[in-house]
Order: structure tokens, then C-alpha cells, then sequence
């Protein structure tokens, strides 16, 4: 019988993961049963949102279990289908495990439309970080033209989305990130107004009301901790906070607990939302034609960082708290036949 990889977490994190949470295993390859699909996997995302699935706790996203392979969004390419709407050959893309192969009920796929452009992108801005830019921004955030908009992480996979959606609805936009490159792609190539390097300045709150001497209209807030908190005292009356993401905490041991905020929202009589971007599953085909005609139109544009081989992944989604991907962070596991 064939064999394939994957990868299982081998023990619970305590603080930041490392590699030895993780374990690599060769089993048999699965074969697809009854509406099932066989899926040789090409790309695989490492997202955030992963570390929370790696506590005993729960969470909006169900904890792995010790010893259990992990689970992430893939492209890949079917090589066997018992399913009526799916062909060998065709790509798909859907939340599968980590692995070489891995078989998945064809009713949770989608397919993959190369003509978009590389299938790549369907787990970056034609994927759920895009279409989490894409709501989190013009449902919740909600900018209007002149307003000013502060996005965090505004460099990754979902920040960069935001904020080139709030530029095109008329918008100043500041980003924040924790690198020149970052902020020279961030004002250079996207079209941010300002942009503030967190790691570099010494006084942050003192930067950020310099780049936003009006206020703050609307947050995207993928971060949390102290950007959070030098935003926060600018917000305007009837901002909008939107919030994505906390990565600054992911790793916490335990949750700090900063000065108290709630004050601020009494006095601007702001609006917080958190939202999860399974909440728009009936509007995703909107959120992708619309995505699609700005990059056609060289409106939105959206850069990965490619971690080569299937071995290390793990090394991938660890770089993911270092910081050291610009736009979204995939491994490719295998190329597409021709």
C-alpha cells in the first residue's frame, strides 16, 4: 500500500510552541470511501489562529488532541473522486490535514479556479485571509471616505487586505508592523498613508498619534496588547473596532491585565466587534468576485513567503511569531502536474 506523512502534535505547548511539539509519522495513505475525495496536497497554510487549537481549552476552533494529526487549509490536487463534483485532476481547496494526502468529504471542498491566477492564492487573498480582510473591513470597520483607519499586523496575509480595502474606500490608512521591509511594502507598493514600526519606535503611543493627528475613525485590530493600546486613546466618537485577531497574547501563559479600557467607549460611544470569517460562508463567492476584479485591476495586491518542503512546516508556522513573513505564510508540499 502507499505511504504518506503528516504531521501530529506530539505534546501541548506551554508559552511559545517548539519543535518539539510536533511529530512526523508515515502511515498508509488513505482511500476515499463513499462521496469522499483523495487530495494530494500542494499548499499548506499556518495561520495564527493554529496556537489556539494547540490548548486543552476551548475556543471557537475545536483543540487538537495529543497525538492527533493537525488540521490546516490546503490546495491540492484530486487524485482519486468519489464524488460527482470532483475529477481526478482537478484543485480544490478545503481544511484537511496536515499531510502529504489526505481524504475529505467532497461536500467541504471548493473548488480551485486556476484562471484567478496561482492556485496559491486561494489560501491567501482569494482564500480566508482575504475574504477575512474583506468583511472584517467593510462590514465591521466599516470606513468611509476621509476617515483615518489604523490596521495591526498590517503587513500579514489578513492586515494587508484590510488595509488596501479601506484605502479604496477612501481612507487614510496607518499600518503597524515589526519590520523596515514590511513598512516600505506597506507605504511603497500598497498605498498605506503612514505606517509605524513598533519595534523601532520609543515612545509608541506618542507615534501613533502623530501618524493619525485626527483620530482614529475605525480599527482592525489583529494584535492586540500595547498597539491596542496606544490606539485606543484616540479613538473618535462612533469608531468602529473590528477585531480579528490577538496574536500578542497567543502565547501568554496568562493573560495580562492592562489598565482598564472601558471608559474610552462610554466617552466616544464606540462600537467593538469581534467577528470570525465562517459567520459570511453564503457571501464568500461575493467577497472572491469582488476580490478578484481589484487584483485584475491592480487595485489589490498581495505578496507570500513559501517555506519549500513538507518537513517544515512546523519551522513555518513558528516563523509565524518571529515575524518573519510578509503577506501570507504557505508551505508547498508538491507542484501541480502540468
Amino acid at each position: 500500500m502507499a505511504e504518506t506523512r503528516q504531521w501530529r502534535l506530539a505534546s501541548r505547548p506551554t508559552g511559545e510552541p517548539t519543535l518539539d511539539n510536533f511529530e512526523l509519522v508515515t502511515v498508509d495513505r488513505p482511500e476515499p470511501g463513499q462521496g469522499e475525495v483523495l487530495v494530494r496536497t500542494l499548499y499548506q497554510s499556518v495561520d495564527p489562529y493554529m496556537r489556539g487549537r494547540m490548548r486543552d481549552a476551548e475556543s471557537y476552533a475545536e483543540p487538537w488532541d495529543v497525538g492527533d494529526p493537525m488540521q490546516a487549509a490546503i490546495v491540492g490536487e484530486v487524485l482519486e473522486s468519489n464524488h460527482d463534483r470532483f475529477d481526478s485532476g482537478d484543485v480544490v481547496t478545503g481544511d484537511l490535514l496536515w499531510a502529504e494526502h489526505a481524504v475529505a468529504d467532497g461536500d467541504e471542498l471548493r473548488p480551485v479556479d486556476p484562471d484567478r491566477g496561482p492556485v496559491s492564492t486561494a489560501l491567501g487573498v482569494l482564500g480566508m485571509p482575504g475574504v477575512t480582510g474583506y468583511f472584517g473591513m467593510l462590514d465591521v470597520a466599516d470606513p468611509s471616505p476621509g476617515d483615518t483607519v489604523v490596521v495591526s499586523a498590517a503587513a500579514g496575509a489578513v492586515g494587508s487586505v484590510a488595509g488596501q480595502l479601506a484605502r479604496l474606500s477612501g481612507a487614510r490608512v496607518v499600518g503597524t508592523a515589526g519590520s523596515d521591509d514590511k513598512i516600505d511594502w506597506l507605504t511603497d507598493d500598497l498605498g498605506f498613508d503612514d505606517a509605524i514600526n513598533y519595534k523601532e519606535v520609543d515612545d509608541l503611543g506618542q507615534a501613533m498619534a502623530e501618524a493619525c493627528p485626527d483620530g482614529v475613525d475605525a480599527y482592525f485590530d489583529n494584535v492586540g496588547g500595547p498597539i491596542t493600546d496606544a490606539v485606543w486613546r484616540l479613538l473618535n466618537v462612533d469608531a468602529r473596532v473590528a477585531v480579528c485577531g490577538q496574536i500578542s497574547t497567543y502565547n501568554a501563559t496568562d493573560v495580562p491585565t492592562g489598565p482598564r479600557k472601558l471608559a474610552k467607549l462610554i466617552e466616544t460611544r464606540a462600537h467593538v466587534e469581534g467577528f470570525l470569517v465562517g459567520d459570511y460562508d453564503d457571501r464568500w463567492d461575493v467577497a472572491l468576485d469582488r476580490l478578484s476584479t481589484f487584483i485584475a485591476d491592480d487595485d489589490l495586491r498581495y505578496r507570500h513567503h513559501v517555506v519549500d518542503g513538507f518537513e517544515n512546516a512546523p519551522d513555518a508556522f513558528l516563523g509565524l511569531f518571529e515575524g518573519e513573513n510578509i503577506g501570507k505564510q504557505l508551505v508547498q508540499v508538491a507542484e501541480l502536474d502540468a
